[in-house]
């Protein structure tokens, strides 16, 4: 499965969409942020993502973690948010 990133530049409604078409597909979503205003977006875009499945009969809950990732031989603490339905 395919991992969502987010960045503090991306649009909420446009990572909603793909949230939400991943559930609908795979039944469950990931979704990787790095930084405060990225992992806003991204609880923004969960929140979106449930109104949206919402209308299609699925209610999904989100199970939010700390992973470290490598980027540029650097070692980072990103949030890796988890949506599936209940």
């Amino acid at each position: 499965m395919d991992i969502i990133k987010v960045s503090a530049k991306s649009r909420a409604t446009a990572v909603a969409g793909a949230i939400a078409g991943v559930v609908r597909e795979s039944n469950k979503a990931e979704v990787q942020a790095i930084g405060a205003w990225a992992v806003n977006q991204a609880v923004k875009a969960v929140a979106i993502a449930r109104g949206y499945l919402a209308l299609d009969g699925f209610d999904v809950i989100c199970i939010p973690a700390f992973i470290e990732v490598t980027i540029d031989d650097q070692t980072r603490t990103a949030m890796r948010l988890t949506v599936e339905p209940r």
